[in-house]
């Protein structure tokens, strides 16, 4: 009977757990586009929301890193607490400020497509600080170098071209809170682009500048937790000088505190953790595989809930930025192989360091 009960897990192979693990991350994180958009719609501050989403997502967090690396936790020191703090500043206040501001100027789809940069991005800032071997002599060099460039022309191509329109919605700003692509029409179409790119390259520091901290302090979920905690800090203190409305801090219905909730518990809390646990089981470049559909579900939940309209220069822009991903990846796939490959052949000789494992294997960990 013993067996019969542990039998049923066996029913679901591990690859299996893995592609439905991805899908509920991408669901959860693509849909966050445009409820964030919808927030900032029904005017909530975009200082003091970032504020309450990092006291929520903290307080999820916080219990999983004190229970389940309560053993393995290094010890606590100023050169810690330093790296945290700065780290919770690039990496979650920087990053989500510039997001926020990014969304409200431009769409939920081109926030997300943006975001398909940041490994392009890492393999650039991780380059140019000698934590990445380029072999312009081998395939895997060529196609990293290469898609970078792709992505770089994507970035530019949304910043600098916005083209006529591809698909309007019949929905018009008197049917919903919810416009996205046209809302863009009359304001600062140009700066919430550089607002995106300044999110993603906030963002690829971020999982750059944490990778030699987690070789010393390797608990991921209490560095997560204690950058989240200086993050409140500093959301809360940039919120309380800038927006002094007494007003802005008040939570007055039940859908913001949805909204908080879903982005703290969801976009935040449920979003690392399945991070951490594909990483592990699947590897980077099975979790980079997966960040297009995010880019997708955000584009089809904008055209249905918020009435978004489709310009040419974000779907050229879209589409580099998508190539670029893969390009990056693919280089990663190929020097992994080649890596490997000279390791089976040459068992007993050490790596040289030209050839030793990209550092982009562990940074693509982070990369969502």
């Amino acid at each position: 009977m013993a067996e019969g009960g542990s039998a049923p897990a066996s029913w679901v192979p591990e690859k299996a757990k893995l592609h439905m693990a991805m899908m509920v991350f991408q669901l959860g994180y693509g849909g966050n586009h445009v409820i964030m958009k919808i927030a900032l719609n029904m005017g909530v501050s975009k200082l003091v929301f970032p504020f309450y989403r990092n006291i929520i997502a903290l307080l999820a967090l916080a219990p999983s890193a004190y229970f389940l690396e309560k053993e393995s936790r290094p010890k606590l020191t100023l050169y810690f607490l330093i790296q945290f703090f700065v780290l919770g500043l690039i990496g979650i206040t920087l990053n989500q400020g510039f997001y926020i501001f990014g969304l409200y100027y431009t769409s939920p789809t081109l926030a997300s497509a943006t975001e398909n940069s940041v490994p392009a991005l890492t393999f650039i800032m991780a380059t140019l600080l000698g934590m990445e071997q380029v072999h312009l002599t081998r395939k895997d060099g060529i196609a990293k170098v290469v898609g970078t460039i792709v992505s770089v022309a994507g970035a530019l191509v949304i910043t600098l071209y916005k083209g006529p329109t591809i698909y309007s919605s019949n929905q018009t700003s008197n049917e919903s809170l919810l416009l996205s692509f046209g809302d863009a029409e009359g304001k600062y179409w140009t700066i919430g682009c550089i607002c995106l790119i300044a999110h993603a390259l906030c963002w690829s520091c971020w999982i750059v500048l944490q990778v030699p901290l987690l070789k010393k302090y390797p608990a991921r979920f209490s560095f997560v937790s204690y950058s989240c905690f200086f993050a409140v800090i500093q959301f809360g203190a940039i919120a309380a000088w800038i927006d002094r409305d007494s007003q802005a801090w008040k939570i007055s219905s039940a859908s913001e505190v949805l909204i908080i909730l879903y982005s703290g518990l969801v976009a935040s809390a449920m979003v690392f953790a399945i991070q951490v646990y594909v990483v592990d089981r699947g590897g980077p470049l099975f979790f980079s595989m997966y960040l297009p559909l995010q880019t997708l579900i955000a584009a089809l939940m904008a055209t249905f809930i918020l009435g978004e309209e489709f310009y040419l220069g974000g779907i050229i822009g879209g589409v580099l930025l998508i190539a670029g991903l893969y390009l990056v990846v693919l280089g990663k796939n190929e020097e992994s192989k080649y890596v490997s490959d000279k390791a089976t052949t040459m068992p007993s000789s050490p790596e040289s360091p030209g050839e030793e494992s990209s550092i982009i294997q562990p940074l693509l960990h982070d990369s969502v």
